[in-house]
């Protein structure tokens, strides 16, 4: 039926294409990919009709459904039904509001699904955020799922652009792998686009760790923009406002008013944002999902953020799933960074988690500092039992372990959860 369903919404999908002929941006990569959607719209709306993909409208059925401007009716054949009806009135009339230009994200688990995709909808603009240990529990090793992304830049037309990471070495190889234009983006010296001047905006407020964004400038051929992303802690949410700027810069929208529509950027939920905690604590929540380099990279904010001497800063970190071989290594090596970073204690969650707290107990850190559990169940409470006014805890895991719940547990007020937590729609509650 899944296959079916499938073919359905592709044959759909290419004649809504082929009739309304949208310029497609697709994005793909193993990290950001969200966060980069949301950076590109947020650049490009004031300037051109586009739509974005819808919630995590990444595969073979949520970009046809984004392409179609549906949402998922689950199991409802009813709604199925709805869905296909509408699209033979886009068919046979014309839909006015449909929009000039579609942000698609392009996820891969296995090996062709970007080749899918970018079959089914062909990009003239090709983003690819940064190739790290993810997905690889079926596409082997980074060098496979390298190869699997670049297919999203070998299907662009010599007029289209390709839009890449110049500081990962893996992305940027791409570049000879397309007779498109190339603009990059990056913090490196070699980035046509490029971060410079990077501060985090922080202060301690009556013991209380207050982190209010980051700021920094962006250069381009010669030219200056100052930029501020309110509520934004992690440097590595910077690429994808590069990349939004980037992308943008082929529309050619000025840095001036790309800087200007920058001040809507808000991050999406789950993903690196600033909670209020329970007794003046700050939560870091990036429960939206977990990868070795997003862990990395979340640890680091962390490490950045200033707190009063008696204060604490406790990692909560659960299972980085879809790895495959080299799960057990790579939740060790974690484990050792943790330790190495010197934070206070480290809470693990789920069975793949328990190699994170052993790398930690072998890199020095002590025994008392580490704890695992088996769920997200009783870690809240955990946690209630061990904070400090003005700590700060850092969340992060994959989806399935849910350290959404967590949050809400140790949130100063739970009540808001729905409207800043991640997976708070009835199918996931």
């Amino acid at each position: 039926m899944v296959k079916l369903l499938q073919k359905v919404l592709a044959f759909f999908s290419k004649r809504i294409l082929k009739k309304y002929k949208p310029l497609i941006i697709g994005i793909t990569g193993s990290v950001g990919k969200s966060s980069t959607k949301e950076a590109i719209y947020v650049v490009l709306k004031d300037s051109i009709h586009v739509r974005r993909s819808l919630k995590n409208y990444n595969n073979e059925i949520g970009v046809p459904l984004t392409i179609l401007g549906a949402l998922s009716p689950g199991k409802s054949l009813v709604g199925w039904l709805h869905i296909f009806w509408n699209c033979l009135g886009m068919m046979i009339f014309r839909d006015k509001s449909y929009p000039k230009a579609l942000i698609l994200e392009m996820a891969a688990d296995r090996v062709g699904d970007i080749e899918y995709l970018t079959t089914l909808a062909p990009p003239q603009r090709a983003v690819v955020t940064a190739i790290s240990p993810a997905h690889t529990e079926f596409l082997g090793n980074l060098d496979n799922v390298a190869k699997e992304k670049q297919a999203i830049v070998t299907h662009l037309p010599a007029a289209g652009w390709a839009v890449l990471n110049a500081d990962d070495e893996k992305v940027l190889e791409m570049r000879n792998k397309t007779s498109a234009k190339i603009i990059t983006f990056g913090i490196s010296e070699d980035a046509d686009v490029r971060a410079v001047e990077i501060s985090l905006e922080q202060e301690l407020v009556d013991k209380q760790a207050i982190v209010k964004g980051l700021y920094f400038k962006v250069t381009h051929a010669g030219s200056v923009v100052p930029v501020f992303l309110p509520n934004v802690i992690a440097t590595a949410q910077i690429y994808a406002i590069l990349a939004g700027v980037a992308t943008a810069i082929t529309f050619e929208v000025n840095l001036i008013e790309i800087s200007e529509a920058l001040q809507d950027y808000r991050p999406l939920h789950g993903r690196m944002v600033p909670i209020e905690g329970k007794d003046k604590t700050l939560i870091i929540d990036d429960t939206y999902n977990s990868s070795p380099q997003a862990a990395l990279s979340a640890l680091e904010a962390l490490d950045e953020i200033n707190i009063y001497s008696e204060a604490q800063k406790l990692v909560v970190l659960g299972d980085m799933r879809e790895l495959g071989s080299i799960s057990e290594e790579e939740h060790y090596v974690l484990g050792k960074k943790v330790a190495k970073m010197g934070f206070n204690r480290l809470i693990t969650v789920g069975e793949e988690a328990k190699e994170i707290a052993r790398g930690a107990r072998r890199s020095g850190m002590s025994k008392d500092a580490v704890v695992s559990f088996d769920t997200f169940e009783g870690v809240s409470q955990f946690l209630k039992s061990h904070i400090r006014e003005g700590d700060v805890i850092l969340l992060k895991g994959s989806q399935v372990v849910r350290m959404e719940h967590i949050v809400k547990g140790i949130m100063a007020k739970p009540r808001r959860a729905k409207k800043l937590l991640t997976r708070q729609g009835e199918e996931w509650l």
